[in-house]
């Protein structure tokens, strides 16, 4: 009885090691300048590819009704509010991470070329954007 619980335990252990986390889900966004929450943002998976749009705002100092006015494409002038601001980003091989695609910053209309990586668990995701060589990261948390 012993020699089964053990054996049932080392192949639970394995299974759950090698379950994959994914970004798929709600996450509060974390300003990586000042700490503060601003909104919240659901990634969907459609086909192998990841977008988020933003669910909520919580940023205090956002207007209600906020739009993207420094916006340079179809999003110009659109209410942040609902918008997707994660395109395109599809998982690298061997590796959690989701890459390929862009994050757009509606404060200032500007897109980085964008990285997303589970850590902690899946607790956590940590986003990179990329203008060239330079980058910012963000730790989002995930909303349970």
């Amino acid at each position: 009885m012993l020699r089964y619980l053990t054996t049932l335990a080392a192949c639970f252990f394995c299974a759950s090691a090698m379950a994959q986390v994914s970004p798929v889900g709600l996450w509060k966004t974390i300003d990586d300048k000042d700490g503060t929450v601003k909104s919240e943002i659901r990634i969907v998976e459609t086909n192998g590819v990841i977008s988020g749009k933003v669910e909520r705002i919580l940023d205090p100092e956002s207007k209600p009704g906020e739009k993207c006015i420094e916006c340079t494409d179809e999003r110009k002038d659109q209410p942040i509010l609902g918008m997707e601001i994660l395109r395109g980003l599809k998982k690298a091989d061997g590796k959690d991470v989701w890459e390929g695609g862009n994050v757009l910053d509606p404060k200032n209309g500007k897109i980085y070329r964008a990285t997303v990586t589970p850590i902690e668990g899946g607790q956590k995701l940590q986003l990179r954007g990329y203008i060239a060589f330079f980058y910012r990261t963000q730790t989002w948390i995930r909303v349970n």
